[in-house]
């Protein structure tokens, strides 16, 4: 299925295959309660595989963020994630695309790895973000990391407007990381099309 009504805006410059320095540690291994906030049923089926709420944040009033993994893995190391996010209040979708994108381009100093690549839809004004991070893991070796961030406005009940964000992430660890890197050009043209035809949940950001 092609991305309909989707445009590209920045190009995805060619892929590293060595020399992998590796990733976004955004995921590191928690022990926060997991509390739903967000009002989304679960499992989550994205692609034909279920995904369980696995961690939860609200770390200020208008930040809201959550986690959903299949069954079997774990935050310390996952092969896939979904993320959903909201932010209620102060921000729009340009404002927290360029934030992301910025914080790209300042990690690519450490990170020689770090590519990515926007699709906007005009007439939604949603945006995708693809993006590819790596990092040293520790005792796992190399881990490299590649997600694709849907980001879409979000209103609430109460008329404040926000951002939604709803992501999936894919890793490798180690020796199967250059393997992940190869085929991941076929893969990422998939899961962004998956993405980009996903029916957005209807989220109600709650403390």
């Amino acid at each position: 299925m092609k991305i309909r009504f989707w445009r590209r805006i920045a190009g995805l410059s060619r892929l590293a295959l060595v020399a992998l320095c590796v990733l976004c540690a955004g995921h590191a291994a928690r022990a926060d309660e997991v509390v739903e906030r967000l009002a989304v049923p679960g499992p989550i089926n994205f692609d034909g595989t279920l995904y369980q709420l696995s961690w939860s944040s609200h770390p200020n009033p208008g930040y809201f963020k959550q986690e959903y993994l299949p069954v079997g893995q774990t935050s310390g190391r996952f092969q896939r994630m979904i993320l959903i996010e909201a932010i209620v209040g102060g921000a729009d979708v340009s404002g927290a695309v360029t934030a992301q994108v910025d914080q790209l381009n300042r990690r690519k100093s450490t990170d020689p790895t770090v590519n990515f690549a926007l699709l906007k839809n005009p007439q939604t004004g949603e945006v995708i973000l693809d993006f590819i991070v790596s990092q040293d893991g520790g005792a796992d070796g190399s881990i490299v990391e590649w997600d694709a961030y849907r980001y879409a406005a979000l209103r609430g009940k109460d008329g404040k407007s926000g951002v939604l964000l709803f992501g999936l992430s894919r890793r490798a660890y180690g020796d199967d990381s250059t393997e992940f890197l190869r085929g991941l050009k076929a893969a990422r043209q998939a899961d962004i099309n998956t993405l980009a035809h996903y029916p957005l949940p209807a989220v109600e950001p709650r403390d």
